[in-house]
């Protein structure tokens, strides 16, 4: 597909890590996981093979939020929750761009919430990496979308009593074409997800699981921690089997119209368990993977969709070159004298 602007030298060039590295103090709190994602996000773009005026981070508001000045390429800190839109004008006008949206769970699945889920719906070629530490935490404590029902806060302290958000249900019923999930205490994994996001052709959402050392620690200790994580855990590699377990004896099949634990050599046989293929369009394979979750389920980390569909950049482009080929107006002089006119006296 031809662009309509090329403003861009998309020419592959050798970088390494040290040159995306920011020289702007970074001040999120020691401990916290956004140190490594950002680790992970300055060895991924070497990879990608831009040059750094080839990147962009745009963000809204919120601890996340902040990543724009912390990696050595073009920046916009945006407003709260308005991140997609902007990122969207970014990649239009500028479509070899490689375009990433920082994002936080309450930025972008609250006051953000619609351009969220349109800028999914739309497929727009660019990267959604969203932190989701359950809680707000640049604000102080208060619940976010995704805080679990029955949690204190500081806006909650009897228990939230509101439902949660899983945000792979979200992308998915917004139409996503990929999503995935990873937790921060694993850095290459990490790195490994976020390399197939940016060569993904379409929003790419990565949902990163991410400790919150001030007002959310250990969220996600049940599947971060060393003694429960290989049991609730389900790292997924496209086309292997779903298998799981501190021995690797537990894994995914299907029984009775539903998802099921089973134990290999007793329950079930090795070619019982599903093979994970997330490049096929199984929207309601993808979503219940997308709600698994302990106690009665491993938690799916990994890439769970990746399908092709067409772009909103690509269907745009092919409008407009439409429109420059058979049209008759040519200029802006082509346009006023095309039509009727009024006459004032």
């Amino acid at each position: 597909m031809e662009s309509t602007r090329n403003t861009t030298d998309p020419t592959p060039v050798e970088l390494k890590k040290e040159d995306f590295v920011s020289d702007q103090p970074v001040k999120w709190c020691p401990g916290c996981g956004s140190h490594i994602i950002l680790s992970a996000i300055e060895s991924v773009f070497p990879r990608i093979g831009y040059k750094k005026e080839n990147f962009v981070i745009v963000s809204g508001i919120g601890c996340s939020s902040r990543f724009p000045y912390y990696v050595n390429t073009y920046g916009f800190h945006g407003i709260h929750g308005r991140a997609p839109a902007i990122a969207t004008g970014v990649k239009l006008t500028n479509p070899d761009l490689s375009v990433w949206v920082s994002t936080g769970d309450g930025d972008s699945l609250a006051i953000g919430g619609n351009h969220f889920i349109h800028v999914i719906r739309r497929n727009v070629d660019l990267n959604i990496v969203l932190f989701n530490n359950q809680i707000y935490g640049l604000t102080k404590g208060q619940f976010s979308p995704t805080t679990p029902k029955g949690t204190v806060t500081k806006t909650s302290p009897d228990g939230t009593i509101e439902d949660s958000f899983n945000v792979g249900q979200l992308v998915l019923g917004a139409q996503g074409t990929f999503f995935a999930r990873v937790i921060d205490n694993m850095p290459q994994f990490m790195a490994d997800v976020l390399y197939l996001a940016a060569q993904h052709h379409g929003t790419s959402v990565v949902e990163i699981l991410q400790n919150c050392v001030i007002f959310n620690d250990k969220a996600y200790e049940h599947i971060a921690g060393k003694e429960t994580r290989d049991d609730n855990l389900l790292l997924l590699t496209p086309d292997e089997p779903m298998i799981f377990g501190k021995n690797k004896n537990k894994g995914i099949a299907w029984k009775e119209g539903k998802l099921v634990v089973v134990e290999i050599g007793k329950d079930a046989a090795l070619e019982d368990i599903l093979v994970h293929k997330p490049y096929e369009d199984n929207f309601y394979l993808q979503m219940m993977l997308c709600q698994m979750m302990p106690p009665e389920y491993p938690m799916a980390v990994g890439v769970i969709r990746m399908i092709k569909k067409p772009t909103y950049n690509d269907l745009l482009n092919e409008q407009i070159l439409h429109a420059r080929e058979t049209s008759d107006i040519r200029c802006m002089d082509d346009l006023l004298n095309s039509g009727s006119v009024f006459e004032i006296s």
